[in-house]
């Protein structure tokens, strides 16, 4: 491939309707086909990495769209870009490569807009085996959208016209004589990889975008002039998805709103969502999430058996956390085993982490039972920098790089300051602020070279914000932890990676029965923890609503996440009232 490093590329020449197309494919041409349509300004190599990744399992191949990169254009221009020409393209480019097998049809931008007129119209129906979208509506469905929401307005209708309206501003632009031509081929083609980089955070490259862009984006605003207006004005009433669709959507898009897709299971009956915490070119900032759910997607149509683990995760998060590595410490019980059982009904691998061994295996074989993808447990103490460097090791070496990673081990430590020892205070810190610090080092450091985001969750507590006469080494290592939450979050957003800070109040864990108190004996400690256990029993707040509320955390990417009433309130009085907090911590409690 000109210009690529994709390595065992074959490239060839495909005719049709007087254009040329170029070609390439990868992998084994025996195995199902996979084939990836590029979008607007782009050529085919904005696929590369996602190619690379696919053809170790499937037969890829590229296309430039005509009057892209190294395929000719269309003479005149004008109404040489209609999406029926355009699928005169895809059925030629398919015979060519696959002529006895339906393909598997992934698009990306125009790509998408491209493959849903393919997999809509009746004359390619046996020629598609599925169909993967991305940030590209069906211009059908689109027009449909606006002509429900300006015939039966309502305030909401109006605010999402509003909204896709000033996301859309381009589309006008695009449809100005000339301006576009020239500025393509002047300075914005100069300028558009520096803009793709500082907008959109899509990492350089010498394979992309390619020295062909001026004048691919020149002949791709006919793209837009050929088929908007006809299509927005006048849209198909019978463009029914006649294949199984697959929607990733990103939800930081700045060119379309996820609203567009409110009713898509009316033009897609067979319809699987997914979303994507990133921006709009999704195939070039996170190619391994793209490669892999593009890859379960084909391999549950080509292989019937496939499909049950996709059918195992009925968690209200599938579309966002299905496919993806979440690592989670102090899996073994309480809000750690609740956290590691909700991602997994989420469809996420779920990697559980404890120093007792035997409870992280039993929480991974159960988070295989309620919807893993897949689960593993593992025996590491999290205030073991070299054991935690291991794990990290090992994890990446054979599950891949975590996307999610929920620091969450923590052991309690109650009474006053001058009878806590030394001691005390280095077991507390080493696993509630160390432990924290071991994970987000090493786990995050792994996020970031990889480059395509990530999130990770640090369990604080109410205590981090809620002085006590009775909890000074345990409320000082929250404290701790929710700052350098803060303090990541603020270092991390420039490389996609969300950092929230979980702070449960009063819940129902195992956390009372294994906390020390300093400066009492054994029988003393032990009535203590008993004592501590009934009373959370009473309260009796399960850790499952910690659990949700940390996916949510994560969906929302949320910065400071109080869970229960008492905390919430809590953290409300640190910021209005906090001379009342400090007052009512002199009180000395009934133990």
């Amino acid at each position: 491939m000109s210009g690529t490093a994709l390595a065992g590329a074959r490239e060839r020449r495909v005719s049709t309707g007087g254009i040329e197309l170029c070609v390439v494919e990868l992998g084994d041409p025996e195995r199902p086909t996979v084939l990836l349509v590029h979008g607007y300004p782009d050529s085919k190599e904005v696929w590369s990495e996602v190619a690379e990744q696919l053809a170790a399992r499937f037969h890829v191949v590229l296309y430039d769209v005509r009057g892209h990169g190294r395929s000719s254009a269309p003479v005149p221009l004008r109404g040489g870009f209609t999406l029926e020409k355009l699928t005169d393209d895809f059925l030629a480019v398919a015979d060519a490569v696959s002529p006895d097998r339906p393909v598997h049809l992934v698009g990306h931008d125009w790509g998408s807009v491209q493959g849903w007129e393919f997999a809509t119209v009746a004359r390619t129906e046996g020629r598609i085996a599925s169909f993967t979208s991305m940030s590209g509506p069906s211009l059908d469905h689109f027009g449909h959208w606006i002509k429900k929401r300006m015939t039966r307005p309502t305030p909401r209708r109006a605010a999402q016209l509003l909204n896709q309206g000033a996301k859309s501003w381009y589309v006008g632009m695009l449809h100005t004589p000339v301006l576009p031509e020239l500025a393509w081929r002047g300075p914005l083609g100069k300028r558009w990889p520096r803009i793709l980089a500082r907008l959109e955070e899509v990492p350089a490259g010498s394979a992309y975008p390619t020295a062909s862009l001026p004048s691919d984006a020149a002949h791709g605003a006919w793209l837009y002039r050929d088929n908007v207006r006809p299509r927005l004005r006048r849209p198909r009433a019978d463009a029914y998805a006649h294949v199984p669709v697959q929607l990733i959507t990103p939800t930081g898009d700045a060119f379309l709103s996820e609203r567009l897709y409110d009713e898509l299971e009316r033009w897609a009956p067979e319809l699987v969502r997914r979303t994507l915490p990133a921006k709009h070119w999704i195939p070039r900032t996170r190619p391994d999430q793209v490669a892999a759910w593009i890859s379960e997607f084909v391999t549950t149509r080509e292989e019937p058996t496939a499909k049950a683990p996709q059918q195992k995760a009925p968690g209200k998060y599938a579309d966002r956390f299905s496919g993806q590595l979440v690592l989670v410490t102090g899996a073994a019980s309480g809000i750690g085993r609740a956290t590691a059982f909700a991602f997994a009904e989420a469809g996420a691998r779920v990697v559980a982490v404890d120093r007792d061994g035997e409870g992280a295996a039993r929480t991974a074989e159960m988070a295989r039972l309620v919807g893993a993808a897949d689960a593993w447990g593992e025996c590491v103490d999290v205030s073991d920098e070299q054991a935690m460097e291991k794990l990290a090791a090992k994890v990446a070496a054979e599950y891949g790089i975590v996307d999610v990673l929920v620091n969450n081990a923590g052991i309690g430590l109650s009474g006053p300051f001058l009878e806590t020892s030394s001691e005390d205070w280095k077991k507390v810190l080493d696993v509630n602020l160390w432990g924290v610090v071991h994970g987000c080092r090493i786990f995050g450091k792994q996020m970031a070279e990889r480059g395509q985001g990530g999130h990770i969750v640090n369990t604080a507590s109410a205590a981090a914000y809620l002085p006590s006469r009775t909890l000074p080494a345990y409320s000082t290592s929250k404290a701790a932890v929710l700052m350098l939450s803060e303090c990541l979050r603020a270092e991390l957003a420039s490389k996609s990676i969300g950092v929230s800070a979980i702070c449960p109040g009063i819940v129902n864990t195992n956390i009372t029965a294994t906390s020390r108190f300093a400066g009492v004996d054994a029988a003393e400690e032990k009535r203590r923890q008993e004592r501590s256990s009934r009373l959370y029993g009473l309260r009796n707040f399960p850790p499952e609503k910690v659990a949700d509320a940390i996916l949510l955390a994560v969906v929302k990417n949320r910065a400071v996440v109080p869970v229960t009433p008492e905390s919430k309130g809590a953290l409300w009085m640190s910021r209005f009232m906090p001379n009342t907090l400090r007052r009512i911590a002199r009180l000395e409690p009934r133990l």
